[in-house]
């Protein structure tokens, strides 16, 4: 019975992601479909699907251009902050995006250790993603070297802290990124494989 709940929400952990995403992509080529149509009947020309596509994947190439420049960064965060104040539209903007963000996941955290650690204080632990050791005007514990571990928060993990711990205090697990970003999409719900509590070398 675990096994079949494991699969059930490893299934809706791909499947729910990618048809949003599906569904969000289908309306906003419709929507611009639709718009470039009406232009072009105005002008007496026949609008065709190749010219909305071509026109969308032209406002997606923008949009990814104005954004990944430092003040297109500062109008979307300035955006976000405006959509985080409105209830409704905060809550399905945030799940939208949390589960968008999973396709950036391996440029992200493919690579980093998976650890476990004390936080936000002893007595309670985290699962944290290593992203490496802290810069050296950092470095202010004399005893071991302080690495940045980045901190998840669920159901949107892509929003986090970030901790610098000593290397003593960080625990490496038998974990994937990805089962450890699952946990996170689901709160809690996704159960990885027995033997993730070990460290990797004991991984068979």
């Amino acid at each position: 019975m675990k096994a079949w709940w494991r699969y059930a929400v490893g299934g809706l952990l791909v499947l729910v992601p990618a048809w949003t995403t599906f569904i969000v992509l289908s309306t906003l080529l419709s929507t611009v479909n639709g718009v470039i149509a009406d232009l072009l009947a105005h002008l007496g020309i026949a609008a065709t699907p190749a010219i909305g596509l071509l026109i969308f994947v032209l406002l997606v190439l923008l949009a990814g251009m104005i954004t990944t420049h430092v003040f297109g960064r500062r109008m979307l965060n300035s955006t976000e902050r405006w959509i985080e104040n409105i209830p409704l539209v905060r809550s399905i903007y945030m799940t939208i995006k949390g589960m968008t963000g999973i396709f950036q996941f391996r440029s992200r955290f493919g690579r980093s250790t998976v650890v476990a650690f004390p936080f936000p204080r002893d007595g309670l632990w985290a699962l944290g993603f290593v992203m490496g050791s802290a810069p050296a005007s950092l470095q202010i514990e004399q005893s071991a070297t302080l690495y940045m571990v980045f901190v998840p928060t669920a159901i949107h993990p892509f929003t986090g802290y970030l901790a610098f711990v000593p290397q003593p205090h960080l625990r490496p697990l038998n974990l994937r990124p990805e089962d450890a970003m699952k946990m996170e999409f689901s709160a809690g719900f996704y159960k990885p494989e027995a033997g993730w509590l070990k460290t990797p070398e004991a991984r068979a």
